[in-house]
Order: C-alpha cells, then sequence, then structure tokens
C-alpha cells in the first residue's frame, strides 16, 4: 500500500493541482511532490489536513486499492474511530522515527481489520 499513490489518485480524480492542495493546506507543492512519489512518509496530521483539502476521511489512506473502493464499503465503528483519533492526538508529539514506526503499526492494523 502506498499512501503517496492514493493521494495522488483522489487528487487526480477530483481535479486538483498539488498547487490547489498547498492552497487548501498550507502545505508546501513540493512536500505534496514529495509524498505523492513516495519519497517522503507524511506525519497522521498531515494527512488529516490532505483528507480535509480532498473531503475524505483519513481512513481512505489506508484502503487496500488506490481509490479506497473497499473502505466505502465498510464503515468504521466507533472503538475504531476513537482509536485513530487518539494516534492523531498522540502523534504530534513524536519524534520523525517514531512517528514513522507508528504509521507502519496503523497501515498493519487498517489492513488486517478490512480483511
Amino acid at each position: 500500500m502506498k499512501i503517496g499513490t492514493t493521494i495522488r489518485a483522489h487528487r487526480l480524480q477530483r481535479g486538483l493541482s498539488q498547487g490547489d492542495i498547498e492552497k487548501k493546506t498550507g502545505l508546501l507543492r513540493c512536500y505534496l511532490s514529495r509524498v505523492e512519489n513516495g519519497h517522503t512518509v507524511p506525519s497522521l496530521d498531515t494527512l488529516s489536513k490532505i483528507a480535509v483539502a480532498l473531503d475524505l476521511p483519513i481512513s481512505q489512506f489506508f484502503a487496500e486499492d488506490s481509490l479506497g473502493q473497499h473502505m466505502n464499503k465498510q464503515k468504521l465503528s466507533d472503538d475504531e474511530l476513537k482509536f485513530l483519533s487518539q494516534i492523531r492526538r498522540y502523534s504530534s508529539n513524536l519524534n520523525d522515527s517514531d512517528r514513522k514506526l507508528l504509521l507502519a503499526m496503523v497501515r498493519k492494523f487498517a489492513t488486517t481489520a478490512t480483511r
């Protein structure tokens, strides 16, 4: 699963440029390019900003296919939403290495939960 590819697919599906996302999020276009091309892994806070700009729930980025069609069919439970909210809140206090580890664990959780 590649979050950058998923972000790009949703952005293009909505007819938005990286510049449009930059204006909506305050994230630099060059940073968005690095995310979309898999050169950097965004934090959960950054993913949240991108999700809002794309009018998507953050869970869409953890779906198995590039457009997250599987997640559209399956709603998250209250416990799962609470879990993701807690991760988002606590991730802002982590260093980059720990944040990447946490994101990998969330990906694993999301993949396991959707099966």
